[in-house]
């Protein structure tokens, strides 16, 4: 699609990477959100913002290293291009899983409510991952399986730095991903509204994006994001079932604790 936003020819040329520029604004339009958001249930926007900063570097990290995890026989040769995020190759849940870890870290030491806080950034998560699969399309990183007839959507033409293959009709798994993430982001804000109990919304996320994410992923046709099972069972999915297991766990056992303790304080 278009790869390369632009360059700028300084000595050897600096180029800016759309993927980049998107994953960015997918970043800053999630926190916009949160951050309004926050202020209607009493969340200061500092908070947010200094807890959005560990969460923006944990994603980086977790996401990459996961990606790198996955394609070690790559950047084996190659130990510098472990660094050009620019160019593609962040993990998605890498990234969740970090922020999740440093997001208790932080709030157990500020001495904040760890779900009550969840709950108010995964629509904002959402919101901004819609945005970043679209620099996934313009990248052609994520690209689906070949299709033909009505799901033959997508053909990426033979453009440099694109990692699609050109000339081969494909499903549009990164749209169709980007509108998984837009609904689920609907389904949050109307849940934010009406939830039993703080933790409510974080875990409906999880369970959302684990079952929109293994079912995407049979449409997928990009071999780098690993397989548990060759062929069935991708790296992704593995971890959504954990994912999904986990999240209704802790909501069975959440839901009926919380509504317990809402009835001794009243």
């Amino acid at each position: 699609m278009h790869p390369l936003l632009f360059e700028i020819p300084l000595f050897s040329g600096i180029r800016v990477y759309t993927y980049g520029v998107l994953v960015a604004l997918g970043f800053v339009v999630g926190i916009t959100w949160t951050v309004r958001e926050g202020k209607k249930i009493g969340i200061a926007p500092d908070i947010v913002m200094d807890l959005a900063f560990y969460i923006i570097l944990a994603t980086l990290v977790g996401a990459r290293l996961l990606y790198i995890i996955v394609e070690w026989h790559r950047y084996a040769l190659d130990i510098l291009g472990i660094f050009r995020i620019w160019e593609g190759g962040l993990v998605f849940y890498g990234g969740l899983i970090s922020s999740i870890l440093v997001s208790i870290f932080y709030l157990k030491k500020h001495r904040l409510p760890f779900f009550k806080v969840a709950d108010l950034f995964m629509p904002g998560v959402a919101l901004g991952h819609a945005i970043g699969r679209l620099g996934c399309l313009a990248a052609g990183c994520c690209y689906g399986r070949p299709a033909d007839g009505f799901f033959a959507a997508l053909t990426f033409p033979a453009t440099e730095y694109s990692l699609a293959p050109a000339g081969i009709p494909l499903f549009p798994s990164q749209l169709m991903e980007m509108a998984a993430e837009l609904g689920i982001f609907l389904i949050l804000t109307l849940a934010s509204r009406r939830k039993k109990f703080d933790g409510a919304v974080f875990l409906l996320y999880i369970v959302l994006y684990s079952v929109a994410r293994s079912i995407l992923e049979t449409f997928r046709g990009d071999v780098v994001r690993g397989f548990v099972i060759p062929g069935w069972l991708s790296t992704s999915q593995f971890v959504s079932i954990i994912m999904f297991l986990v999240a209704t766990a802790l909501y069975c056992y959440l839901r009926p604790h919380n509504g317990d303790a809402q009835k001794r304080s009243s």
